[in-house]
Formats: structure tokens, sequence, C-alpha cells
């Protein structure tokens, strides 16, 4: 009597042997074993996660929700430009208002500049807003340089500093500001109005965290190499973070160009105003002409677009430079 003991070896690349089963993705195998099947008599059909794949309804939903968005927040803008287009025939108070205008002209632009000095007031809003986004480039990056690479005393401490600073509304301070502005003989002056936002506490820890991006072994690297701190600054440092820099300048410049109480407490002169608070002299002066004060609304608003458009791609990069990287 013959005892056969049957065994099952893989072969490569032959069919002797009797093969083994083979799983499925679910675990169960596909010899006779009834796990994948309902009752023994038809398959269960498995739902597959599909991972990064929008169903129909997700991506209408998506697109929905986006629509309103953005007629949420362009909607305003585009709607004041179109009235600052209308022309004097067209009723802008009527119950069923035309958002094309129908006479469209340039006219009410010309009107501003008839009406009050806007091109000097244009200028001295630049003057402010490159006073305050070089300050804020060079102060910011020096002191988010000495946060992030340098070991000194009570480094901590002020970094905790800066970062209560953010907690206080800008009016908590306006009065002492004004009052150190006016010590020092600057009340009624454009640098008076630029003085306190030539640094801010937002834009140092921006940089702080860039700065803190590089690995430190480049430092210890050029450490080793006799490079000094002003050095490592200048060769390494700035050329990792044009991008946080170029959100710093955007911030400033729209942060100076668009502030109203700060200029309008520092300055008395007219012909030192800057274009926030001469643009008040239309809404009192042609209060009944939304058109004029419309126009007015789009020439302050071009300035921000223009450099916006032009630093727009080293915005997206600076945004990517402060992100969490793993």
């Amino acid at each position: 009597m013959s005892n056969t003991t049957s065994t099952t070896e893989p072969v490569i690349g032959g069919n002797a042997g009797a093969a083994a089963p083979t799983p499925d993705v679910t675990g169960a195998t596909t010899g006779g074993r009834a796990s994948g099947r309902d009752g023994g008599n038809r398959p269960t059909r498995r739902r597959r996660a599909s991972w990064g794949v929008m169903s129909t309804r997700e991506k209408v939903l998506r697109y929905v929700l986006l629509v309103v968005v953005l007629f949420i927040t362009i909607g305003p803008f585009l709607w004041q430009l179109s009235t600052s287009l209308k022309g004097t025939g067209e009723d802008i108070y009527t119950a069923n208002p035309s958002f094309i205008p129908t006479q469209p002209t340039f006219g009410n632009y010309l009107r501003v500049g008839e009406a009050i000095p806007v091109f000097g007031y244009i200028g001295n809003s630049l003057v402010v807003a490159a006073i305050d986004v070089l300050g804020n480039i060079l102060f910011a990056t020096l002191a988010g340089f000495a946060l992030a690479r340098l070991q000194w005393r009570f480094r901590k401490a002020v970094l905790g500093l800066f970062l209560a600073t953010l907690v206080l509304p800008g009016e908590a301070t306006i009065i002492s500001q004004f009052v150190t502005v006016k010590d020092l003989g600057l009340a009624d002056s454009l640098v008076g109005v630029a003085l306190p936002g030539m640094i801010a506490a937002l834009n140092v820890l921006l940089m702080f965290n860039a700065f803190r991006q590089i690995p430190e072994e480049i430092d210890q690297a050029a450490v080793m190499d006799g490079a000094n701190a002003m050095q490592r600054l200048r060769y390494i440092s700035l050329p990792a973070v044009q991008g946080t820099i170029a959100v710093i300048a955007i911030f400033s410049f729209i942060g100076a160009w668009d502030d109203f109480l700060w200029p309008l407490i520092v300055l008395q002169s007219p012909d030192k105003l800057t274009l926030t608070v001469g643009l008040q002299y239309l809404q009192g002066t042609f209060a009944t002409d939304q058109r004029m004060i419309a126009a007015g609304t789009m020439i302050a608003f071009i300035p921000i677009a223009v450099i916006f458009a032009v630093l727009q791609r080293f915005f997206f990069k600076g945004v990517e430079e402060g992100g969490v990287k793993g």
C-alpha cells in the first residue's frame, strides 16, 4: 500500500503542480471559498473607494459655492465700476438699474480731477506708502533674521512681545502714537503719517517664519567658512525669502494706501492730505452724485491693482514659503 503525499511547489514558467489559490483584494481566495459569495449563489459587489475623484454632484456644488463667493467679493467692485462709467443721463436710482452703462463715459473721472487736487493727493499717498514699504522691508527683515537665526539673551521674550502686540487693536495705541509724533515735531507732515507704519509686528513674524524654514546646516557651514551675520543674511538668507519680502511689500502698501483714521488725525493742511482723506471732499460736496464718488473710489483702487499685478507671482511664492514644510 503506497502512501503518497501531495505537495504543491511553485514552478517558474510551468504548469506542473497545483497552483496556490490566488487571493483577491479582500483577502479571500478564489479556490472554493464562499466568503466572497452571498449564500453561495451570487457574488457580492464590493465598493472600492475612489480617492481624489469627485462625483458630478460634488463638482456642481463646488462650482455653485465658488460662484456665490465670487459674486459676494467681486460684485460690489464691478457695480462701483459700472456706476463710475454711467453718464448723467442715466438714472442710477431706478428700481431696476442697468449693470452695463447705456451711455458709457470717462467724464466722471475728469470731473473728480476738477473738483479736488486728486493728483496731489495721490502723490502724498505714494510718499507715505513708499516710506512704509521700505521701512517694513528693512526693519522687518533685520528683526526677523535676528529672531530666527541669531542666538542672544531674551530672544524668546522679545518674540513673545511681538506676538502679544497682535492682539492689540490700532485704536488702543493711537493716542500715544499721536503724542509721540507731536513731541518729535512731525505733526502735520507726511513723515509723521508714515512713522508708525514703518514696521509692523505681523511683518516681523512673517519674516521670522520665513527665515526659520532655512536649514540650519547652511548657516553652520557658512560660519565655518568665516561668514559673519550680515554676510549670511545677504548671501544665504535673503535669496531664499524673496517671496515673503514681496508679501510684506504688498501688505505694507495696501495698509498705508487705505489708511484713513491716522492721516485724518495727524494732517491739518489741505495740501498734505492723502487720497483716502481727500476723497471725503467728494462725499461732502457731491453727496448726491454717486457717479463721481464711484469714480474717486476707482482712482484709489488703480494703484493697488497695479502693485498686486506686478508682484503677484512673488506674492504666491511668499505664501508657499510661509507654509509648514514637512
